[in-house]
């Protein structure tokens, strides 16, 4: 049997790739399974400073896989989902990009949500599709998307679940970059291997939980714990080498998380 995520390691960058090609990786809970597997394996490898996750065929993710939903719709199904959210890629200590190739709707905008960093093909289909299934905004989509893009916009791609271009999803700000099919995860993997070469680990790994974290806190709070953060950080060894790269115009040899 295929496997259900890809996993390739380059310069730093591992990219995970669905790999469901023929139902437009659609979500399923072994798929999920082994994507969570992966990016856990991720966090203790020294040698994975990134991620890029993407999908292999014409599709990113296109939502619960339609086999699933007819089970819970007929009380047979009987698989034990994973314990873990599907807010976990989250609380992964090492940046994630999403690099969404093709249709990307439902659970799948979620999974590419949760990540860092969203690149887009221009034009890969993107909807929420929740309200013209009969279902609601899922796994905290509705927090996610007025934070990210506004409310009156959250509500447009909510209620009316129309599809939409990547280019236009880059122009609502559910994108970083809207790119040509062709580049798309190359530019994906071109921009993590800068991460991987130029940003401490260490530092990206607290700036990605100060900015999670601080979506519930005040700016006082916040404002308080960066104090905490940064005194922390003169006393790790990327500081030291950080300032030493600098000064002596070199790339950066930071230590592993």
């Amino acid at each position: 049997m295929a496997e259900l995520v890809i996993s390739t390691l380059d310069q730093g960058v591992l990219t995970l790739t669905f790999n469901r090609p023929d139902a437009l990786n659609a979500w399923t809970d072994a798929m999920g399974r082994r994507y969570f597997d992966l990016l856990a394996q991720a966090e203790k490898d020294p040698d994975v400073r990134a991620v890029v996750v993407t999908g292999a065929g014409k599709g990113f993710c296109a939502g619960a896989d339609f086999k699933t939903l007819t089970a819970i719709q007929t009380g047979t199904y009987d698989e034990r989902p994973d314990p873990r959210p599907n807010t976990f890629p989250t609380t992964i200590g090492k940046p994630i990009i999403a690099a969404v190739n093709g249709a990307c709707a439902g659970l799948g905008m979620v999974h590419a949500l949760v990540c860092d960093l969203v690149f887009t093909a221009e034009e890969a289909k993107w909807t929420t599709a929740f309200a013209r299934r009969g279902l609601i905004a899922e796994y905290g989509l509705s927090w996610v998307l007025p934070r990210i893009m506004g409310q009156q916009r959250a509500m447009d791609v909510l209620l009316s679940g129309r599809v939409f271009t990547g280019r236009e999803a880059c122009e609502l700000g559910l994108a970083n970059r809207a790119l040509p099919a062709e580049s798309l995860l190359s530019e994906a993997q071109a921009y993590a291997r800068e991460l991987a070469v130029h940003s401490s680990p260490a530092s990206m790994a607290v700036i990605k939980r100060q900015v999670w974290g601080d979506w519930d806190t005040t700016l006082e709070e916040s404002a308080k714990a960066a104090v905490r953060e940064m005194l922390a950080s003169f006393e790790r060894p990327d500081f030291t080498e950080g300032v030493a790269s600098f000064l002596k115009r070199r790339p950066p040899n930071f230590p592993a998380l």
